[in-house]
């Protein structure tokens, strides 16, 4: 008895398996133009997108980093203007952050255009550069947000420039940038007489990064900063 209904569970079973197939079945039989509307939609969409990135970005990215090494050399030769505005020949950082935007060598303009206004004292044109520039990388990004660290601390806005040293310091911690921007940061709040948190960051550069450059003198900076927090 037990077997018998075993066999009709099974035969019941397979029914509603066949039964949802021939329901599939009837769906995609019914609905057979829209699925392939949609499945050329997608197909095309794909098609598009390999081809704009092989015919359009990446002839532009190469035009981009042409124009960058001009706009480069003027910045490693402090020509500051030249490379932010190009020398009638070629582009500066400006233009070439401008026209080839959607690039990554546009997107590296908007550091380097950064760097030279901050150079240049021109603090709310370097901000707005520095912000626009965007990095996976975990050194040039921690040095961006350093430099917009700076940017905001010659403008006056000691919080945000904090929050910008503190970001460029834990971003990815290593020997260089970390005690660097740590450092930054503690003079940084020392300037905002909050020597309690710069006596904190002092003591994460003495304790996690000894052998740094910054760790040299970091006794002195902590003494004075428990000296002054009374």
């Amino acid at each position: 008895m037990a077997k018998k209904n075993q066999e009709v569970s099974g035969d019941q079973r397979l029914e509603t398996i066949e039964e949802s197939l021939s329901k599939t079945e009837g769906f995609i039989v019914e609905n057979q133009n829209v699925i392939s509307i949609v499945v050329g939609v997608v197909v095309v969409v794909i098609l598009a997108y390999f081809g704009f990135q092989r015919y359009y970005m990446d002839p532009q990215n190469l035009e981009a980093q042409e124009q960058m090494f001009n706009a480069q050399r003027f910045f490693e030769a402090d020509s500051l203007e030249k490379a932010l505005q190009g020398d009638g020949n070629s582009m500066g950082f400006v233009q070439i952050a401008e026209d080839y935007s959607l690039t990554k060598a546009g997107n590296l303009a908007n550091y380097y255009a950064g760097l030279c206004y901050l150079k240049k004292g021109n603090f709310d044109l370097a901000i707005d550069y520095l912000d626009n520039f965007k990095s996976s990388d975990h050194i040039v990004g921690s040095m961006a947000s350093g430099a917009l660290g700076d940017a905001y601390l010659e403008n006056g806005d000691v919080s945000s420039a904090i929050s910008y040293y503190l970001e460029a310091a834990h971003r990815d911690k290593n020997e260089f940038t970390t005690p660097l921007f740590l450092l930054k940061a503690g003079n940084t709040y020392e300037l905002d007489k909050n020597y309690s948190d710069a006596i904190k960051v002092y003591e994460e550069i003495k304790n996690e990064f000894p052998l740094s450059n910054e760790a040299r003198d970091i006794d002195k900076y902590i003494a004075r900063a428990k000296g002054l927090n009374k």
